[in-house]
């Protein structure tokens, strides 16, 4: 789970870096902000699941 996080961060920045350095490639900052944004709500979902399922003691 925190590998497929990392991941997905990592590619969000590289695409994020390539989309602000070359001209005329703007979608691909758009791409990384989105790739970013899913990642963070697939562990928010993770999250949310996971802190619900254990019993109280």
């Amino acid at each position: 789970m925190v590998v497929l996080f990392l991941l997905l961060v990592l590619i969000a920045l590289v695409l994020g870096i390539v989309g602000v350095t070359a001209n005329g490639l703007g979608y691909l900052l758009v791409i990384g902000i989105a790739v970013l944004v899913a990642a963070l709500a697939l562990v928010a979902v993770r999250w949310s699941r996971r802190s619900g399922s254990r019993p109280v003691r």
